[in-house]
Formats: C-alpha cells, sequence, structure tokens
C-alpha cells in the first residue's frame, strides 16, 4: 500500500517537508522538517515546524519517525523539537558522523561533542528496510552532496533531500567538505533507476527563468528525460565538469554556517557558556 503525503514549504528557505502517513494505522512520519532561524536577531522560532504540529493533531496522527536526508546546510532541522512536542524517533544516515568529524573540527567543537552519532535516536545503513506503521520503507545512501544523504524509499514515493530538484532547475552543489560531483552522478543513478513512475519528494525548489509557482513533486520518468544537469543521457564526465564549474561560481548559503553547527548536534544548539547563552560561530580566514 502508498503512503499518503503531505508537502508543506517554507519559502524563507526554499525547504518543503513533508508528512507521509499509512492510512490503515495513521502512523507518521516527518521529513525534512524546518525550524526558523533569524541570523540577524539570532532568534529562533517554530512557525514552520507549528504547522506540522497542527496538522498531525487535527489529523488524530501517531508520530513513528522524525526523518533528515542528511545534515543540512540551509536551514535548521526541527527534529528534536517535533520529538519533544509529538514523540518518534529521530532517525538520518550512518555517515552522519563523517560529516561530524569534518565539522566538529571545522568549528572546533567542544571536548564532549559526540562524534559518533548517538544524538539521533537511529542510524540507517545503506539498504536498511523500516517499517511506519504497516508500510515498509527502505533506505538507500545517496551521497556526493554531502557524504551523508541518504533517499527514504517508499511505495511509490521517494524522498530524495537535495540531491535532485525539479527538471529545470538541476541538481545538487557538491563543494561542500566531502562532497563530491562523481559520487552525485552515481547516486543519482541509482535514484533514476527506480520505476519510472516513482514520485521524486525534493527538499527544495526554487524558481527558475519562465515559472512561477514552487512545486514539491516530480517523477523519476521527468528527470531522466528532461533534467537540466543529468537527463537524457548526460555522460559522468559531462556532468562532473559543468558540475563542478558551476560550484565555484555559487555562493555560500545563507544559513550555512548555524545551519552545520545546529544539526550536526542532533538538533540542538551548542552548549551554552558561562553566561548561559548559546553561541554558533563564525570561522574567520584571513586573505
Amino acid at each position: 500500500m502508498k503512503p499518503t503525503v503531505e508537502a508543506f514549504f517554507d519559502e524563507d528557505t526554499f525547504t518543503f517537508s513533508y508528512v507521509v502517513t499509512d492510512p490503515d494505522s495513521d502512523s507518521a512520519a516527518i521529513v525534512d522538517p524546518v525550524l526558523d532561524f533569524d541570523p540577524a536577531s539570532g532568534e529562533l522560532s517554530t512557525h514552520s515546524a507549528q504547522r506540522l504540529v497542527d496538522h498531525v493533531e487535527q489529523s488524530g496522527l501517531k508520530v513513528q519517525w522524525i526523518l533528515d536526508t542528511h545534515v543540512h546546510a540551509d536551514h535548521l532541522s526541527a527534529a528534536r523539537y517535533l520529538k519533544e512536542r509529538l514523540g518518534g524517533r529521530m532517525g538520518i544516515g550512518d555517515r552522519v558522523t563523517r560529516v561530524q568529524e569534518v565539522f566538529g573540527d571545522m568549528f572546533n567543537a567542544e571536548a564532549d561533542f559526540a562524534r559518533d552519532g548517538s544524538q539521533f535516536d537511529h542510524l540507517f545503513g545503506d539498504g536498511e528496510r523500516a517499517t511506519l506503521g504497516g508500510l515498509e520503507f527502505r533506505v538507500m545512501h545517496t551521497p556526493g552532496h554531502t557524504p551523508a544523504c541518504i533517499t527514504y524509499v517508499f511505495d511509490g514515493f521517494a524522498f530524495v533531500g537535495d540531491t535532485l530538484f525539479m527538471p529545470d532547475y538541476g541538481t545538487a552543489r557538491t563543494d561542500f567538505p566531502g562532497g563530491d560531483a562523481r559520487i552525485l552522478y552515481a547516486s543519482i543513478q541509482r535514484i533514476l533507476g527506480l520505476p519510472p513512475d516513482t514520485v521524486l519528494c525534493l527538499c527544495h525548489d526554487y524558481l527558475p527563468e519562465g515559472r512561477s509557482e514552487y512545486h514539491w513533486r516530480t517523477t523519476v520518468a521527468e528527470e531522466r528525460d528532461h533534467n537540466v544537469h543529468v537527463g537524457g543521457g548526460v555522460t559522468e564526465d559531462d556532468f562532473v565538469r559543468f558540475r563542478e564549474s558551476r560550484d565555484r561560481e555559487l555562493a555560500a548559503p545563507r544559513l550555512l554556517l548555524p545551519s552545520v553547527q545546529f544539526n550536526m548536534r542532533g538538533a540542538q544548539l551548542p552548549p551554552a557558556e558561562g553566561n548561559g547563552v548559546h553561541y554558533f560561530k563564525i570561522p574567520v580566514r584571513q586573505r
């Protein structure tokens, strides 16, 4: 049986979050939820996450999983907040430990910062199968954007994170630490090996010239034929040359530094300092 899927869009970060439900049991999974953060004021808020809470409570759903596709670099995850409000287990790919190692060093994290993924309730391995009520889903490692990206595959649906965008927008950047264009190409081929009518649920959408509406879904067939970066039989070498060239021109995401520090800790702030205040660090590089 196929799940039901409800999409929620946060326009500030161009992020889609999802509530995935087993209709027979009303068990639900929440995928890639957003916690609002204003970098100018340092203020956290829960407007986006509250829409998910309201939907779950009004629909009488029982949250079993809160799933992130990777350690996001463009928004803060609301996974822990939702776990506290609604219950459920926080899940992410087991290669999150690689991300914690790299960024733990980059931000000179506190001495007791765990780099073993223990901030999460479950670390999914490649090919692992799990259940949502009476439904089964499986996990595919789809690295390249980051080393720890995964795709959650249900009957008829796949939640692909940042790996793919709408066909008219293309593919994920690969210039973050541990990213790799050649690995991303291989991951995309795994996704495009799913049945052609599989609905791909995207983590983000942006508006390329000529389009005025945001979209959360496409299909394997549409991506195979029309994706502007990899569709129509683009070769691996051609993709790598294009992707690496394009990435050199991209600016850093607006919320990169706070997002990574928060998300690598399992959607938690760095420990408060002696004055009781939490701080995000900004590494300074001199040219």
